[in-house]
């Protein structure tokens, strides 16, 4: 089964906070990719990791090559065609800067969007951009003129809870308001998290997936309990197996090794293949955790 991302990176800075350097990742079959990746670094402003710590806010890169993308070329040879980079900020600083990437082919359906609010501007969040793989320009024109108030759609529902949302089913009744043109390019599920900032905008990338290519062959959502100190599984879905139920959690209290711990500790994504934690951290807090298996 294909899934719709295909790599992800992270990149943290160094002791001196004047560098990017290279953090971890998964990177399936890319192992040329992976090993450039491993030996680059990058200051402000230098590449996708560093455009994201400029800017302090979330990217989507459509097309790498003839763009500022520093690794085109390898990552052409490994079929990856778009990026999509964002921030995690903890208590104030940049902890970490996370990348993932997608290819393009006539099989690979699905689409990522980011969806932006500037409370000084506008009650409404618009979209910034869109990869939109094989969907088609008349799904992509629909979503470019849409916007959400905060609650409404699944980019609204992610701004309003602070955490991932997640949409089994996108048919009619799910409060996805884009249920038909979805349903006619094959679009049935939505993931949407909301992006790290400090500036106090709002931002949510949401993933909207096909059958054929889930967005990763599990995902995972993990928040931190009423007493918070331990990490429960509020969603565990994948397309083989359903719904998962629920966990005995993880502890967050004391010495622990599991990547979900540490990442909701350190806002520093953590590794242990196949699995990816990547903190969810609006307004550089941590909110929750979400697990991506491929």
């Amino acid at each position: 089964m294909k899934t719709f991302i295909r790599v992800v990176e992270y990149w943290i800075p160094n002791g001196d906070r004047n560098l990017l350097e290279f953090g971890g990742g998964l990177f399936g079959d890319a192992n040329r990719f992976a090993a450039i990746s491993n030996n680059l670094c990058f200051g402000r402003g230098e590449g996708l990791p560093g455009q994201v710590w400029e800017t302090g806010h979330p990217i989507v890169l459509k097309q790498l090559e003839g763009s500022y993308f520093r690794r085109a070329a390898a990552a052409k040879s490994a079929g990856l065609t778009c990026a999509i980079s964002l921030p995690i900020f903890k208590d104030g600083a940049l902890s970490a800067v996370v990348v993932m990437f997608c290819g393009d082919d006539e099989d690979h359906a699905g689409a990522i969007e980011l969806w932006a609010n500037i409370p000084e501007t506008s009650r409404d969040m618009t979209l910034v951009d869109g990869y939109y793989g094989t969907t088609g320009d008349t799904f992509e024109f629909v979503s470019r003129s849409m916007s959400f108030r905060i609650g409404n759609g699944l980019p609204g529902m992610a701004w309003e809870a602070q955490t991932p949302v997640f949409l089994p089913d996108l048919g009619k009744g799910s409060g996805f308001l884009r249920a038909d043109g979805a349903v006619k390019v094959g679009i049935n599920r939505g993931f949407a998290f909301p992006c790290s900032t400090l500036d106090g905008s709002n931002y949510v990338m949401a993933f909207l997936s096909a059958l054929a290519t889930p967005i990763a062959r599990r995902i995972e959502t993990w928040e931190p309990d009423a007493t918070g100190s331990r990490l429960m599984r509020t969603l565990g879905f994948s397309e083989t197996q359903g719904t998962s139920g629920a966990t005995e959690g993880v502890n967050l209290t004391g010495e622990t090794a599991n990547p979900l711990a540490q990442a909701f500790l350190t806002g520093v994504p953590a590794v242990a293949e196949p699995m990816v934690a990547i903190p969810v951290a609006p307004r550089g807090r941590v909110t929750a955790v979400m697990a991506l298996h491929f």
